[in-house]
C-alpha cells in the first residue's frame, strides 16, 4: 500500500485547551510553543488529509496578544556578539537557496523506530519574571522545558510538578495520533512520510502542497500567504529529512515577504543564529506596530533551531532549541 494512502481522509483543527489542570495544560503549552502561532493547518483532498504535529493551545499567540495589548515587557532583540556570518545585503531567497543546498547534501541519520521517543529541550521566551504565576507554575515555567513524544504518536511525556507542588516528576500520557485517532494531532512518523515524498524543486513543492488542497483560502488572503502557512506547518515537524527540509526552503524562497536580519541574533538559549523574518502583519492598530515570524536558523548547519514572534524590536513569544535527540524511552536525554 502506498504510504500516503495510510493517512488518507484525516482531518485537523485546533482543539480547545484543557485549563482545568496544570499538567495537561502545560503539556499542550510545550507543543504549541514548539509549533508556533502559524503552525495549524488542514491538509485535505479527496484521497489525502494530514496535519502537522500541533498540540492543543495557541499559547504563543495568546502570550503575544497579552504583551502587545497590555504593555508587557517582552525581551529586547539583541545582536549576537562578534558576528561571523556575512548577512548584510543578503535576501531571503538567497539565504534559503544557500540553506537548501547545504541541508540537501547532508545524509540523514537512521529513521526512528515506532517505539522510540523524540526528546526535546527548549527555552521559551520571553519568561516574564513579574508575571503573577503561582509559585509552582513559576518553578515549572521558569526553566528549560523538556518533553518526549513517541515517534508513532502513541504517548507523550513531560516533567510535571508532583502533588507537593515542589518537585518535578516524569508524567506520561497515552495518545493515539495516527490515522485520526485523536482528531487533530499527527505523529512525527506521518509527517516524515510527507516530507520525504516532496520533490526537490521549490516550484514543484508548492504545486504538491496546493494539490493537497491545504487550508481553504479565506477572503482577502493571498495564495502566497496560504503557501507560507502550509510550509510553516511542515517546518515544525520533529523529524525533518534533509531533502524534505531543502524542498521546503526552496519553496519558501519563491514567496515574497521574507527578509534577513543583517546580523546574527542571540536566542533565549544563548545561541547565535540567523534570523529570517516572514509574514509581517499588524499587531496593534493604535500604534501601527507590526508582528513578524522570526525563524531561527543555525549558521553552520542551516537547520531551524527555533521560531519566535517579534513586535518592533521585542520578542513577545516563541522558543529556541537547546537539545533534541532520539531515545529509547521517556526520561532519557540522549
Amino acid at each position: 500500500m502506498d504510504e500516503m494512502t495510510k493517512v488518507r481522509e484525516l482531518r485537523a483543527g485546533t482543539p480547545v485547551p484543557d485549563r482545568a489542570r496544570l499538567a495537561p495544560g502545560r503539556a499542550r503549552l510545550l507543543e504549541a510553543a514548539r509549533a508556533g502561532e502559524r503552525r495549524r493547518a488542514l491538509w485535505r483532498r479527496r484521497e489525502f488529509v494530514i496535519v502537522a504535529v500541533v498540540a492543543a493551545v495557541t499559547a504563543v499567540a495568546v502570550t503575544a496578544a497579552l504583551l502587545v495589548g497590555g504593555g508587557g515587557s517582552g525581551r529586547e532583540v539583541r545582536p549576537a556578539v562578534t558576528p561571523t556570518v556575512p548577512l548584510k545585503g543578503v535576501s531571503a531567497a538567497e539565504l534559503l537557496r544557500r540553506a537548501a543546498d547545504v541541508v540537501a547534501a547532508e545524509p540523514d541519520g537512521p529513521v526512528p523506530t515506532a517505539e522510540q521517543w523524540i526528546y526535546t529541550k527548549q527555552a521559551q521566551e520571553p519568561y516574564d519574571e513579574q508575571a503573577q504565576h503561582a509559585e509552582g507554575a513559576r518553578k515549572l515555567l521558569a526553566g528549560p522545558q523538556e518533553s518526549w513524544i513517541r515517534y508513532d504518536g502513541t504517548a507523550m511525556a513531560t516533567m510535571e510538578l508532583d502533588r507537593t507542588g515542589e518537585k518535578l516528576e516524569l508524567t506520561t500520557r497515552t495518545m493515539h495520533l495516527e490515522n485520526g485517532g485523536e482528531g487533530d494531532d499527527r505523529s512525527a512518523r506521518e509527517l516524515y512520510r510527507v516530507l520525504a515524498a516532496l520533490p526537490a524543486d521549490g516550484a514543484a513543492t508548492l504545486e504538491v502542497l496546493r494539490e493537497k488542497n491545504a487550508i481553504a483560502d479565506p477572503k482577502g488572503v493571498s495564495q502566497a500567504e496560504n503557501d507560507y502557512t502550509e510550509i510553516s506547518v511542515l517546518l515544525g515537524a520533529d523529524v525533518l529529512p534533509s531533502k524534505g527540509l531543502a524542498s521546503l526552503y526552496r519553496a519558501l524562497a519563491t514567496l515574497p515577504g521574507g527578509t534577513v536580519v543583517d546580523h546574527l541574533v542571540e536566542t533565549a538559549s544563548g545561541r547565535r543564529v540567523i534570523a529570517l523574518e516572514h509574514h509581517a502583519r499588524p499587531a496593534d492598530p493604535e500604534s501601527g506596530a507590526t508582528m513578524r515570524d522570526q525563524w531561527l536558523i543555525d549558521p553552520q548547519t542551516y537547520r531551524i533551531v527555533g521560531m519566535r514572534l517579534v513586535v518592533g524590536e521585542k520578542v513577545v513569544g516563541g522558543n529556541s532549541l537547546l537539545a533534541r535527540a532520539v531515545v529509547d524511552k521517556a526520561g532519557e536525554r540522549g
